[in-house]
């Protein structure tokens, strides 16, 4: 048996009946046939565009590369930013950038 992650639970032999009696009642599944498993096919075979979209990669950055950092930051000025929804990270560059814009004649 593989190790387990840290926090699986493993349900005890009565949860794991009751979990198996609702399957059981349940019309909307199955447990397949060894001729179904048999006749499985990888997604990459029978569907290859799926596979294909799934596997893009972003393009070559159109605009400066930023610089990736890890950055401890109060709680309350994480949560300020956060609130505002998407693109709260680029809402800090943004300020920053103007932070820094105001004390140097030259911007970067």
């Amino acid at each position: 048996m593989p190790k387990l992650k840290h926090g699986t639970i493993i349900p005890t032999d009565e949860e794991d009946r009751l979990i198996n009696e609702g399957i059981a009642a349940d019309p909307d599944t199955f447990e397949m046939t060894d001729e179904q498993f048999a006749m499985m096919r990888p997604v990459s075979e029978t569907h290859p565009e799926i596979v294909q979209w799934y596997n893009r990669t972003r393009g070559k950055q159109k605009s400066p590369v930023k610089t990736p950092v890890f950055i401890r930051l109060n709680p309350r000025v994480v949560d300020f930013f956060k609130s505002n929804g998407k693109g709260w990270q680029s809402e800090i560059n943004d300020v920053l950038q103007k932070y820094v814009d105001s004390k140097c004649s030259q911007s970067y």
